[in-house]
């Protein structure tokens, strides 16, 4: 099992955590959302729970809940920017269906 940042997406959330003064990582999860039916949620964790699943990547610890996990096994998590506008984009192997706007997917 793996859940992975691009060293550009770990130098993002860094700085990020560095700002806010505290952190242990970044929280990424799936919500039910959009029209098929899965969204991504990242935000930064506080604390890592007992049951928590946590990967590192450049130094940054990247936790997942387990009932998560199996939306979100082999994911790479990418920092894009791209002349004005910049963003996080996410290579997850487990998508079967994205909808057209990009913002919910569906797994097997």
């Amino acid at each position: 099992m793996a859940v992975l940042l691009t060293e550009s997406a770990a130098q993002r959330v860094k700085s990020h955590l560095l700002s806010r003064g505290e952190g242990a990582g970044l929280r990424l999860g799936v919500k039910t959302s959009g029209c098929s039916g899965l969204a991504y949620i990242m935000d930064y964790a506080d604390q890592i729970n007992e049951l928590d699943e946590v990967f590192e990547s450049y130094g940054v610890k990247v936790i997942v809940e387990p009932d998560h996990l199996k939306y979100l096994d082999g994911i790479q998590v990418d920092y894009v920017e791209n002349g004005l506008s910049s963003s996080f984009q996410f290579r997850n192997p487990n998508v079967t269906e994205q909808c057209g706007c990009g913002e919910s997917f569906t797994t097997s």
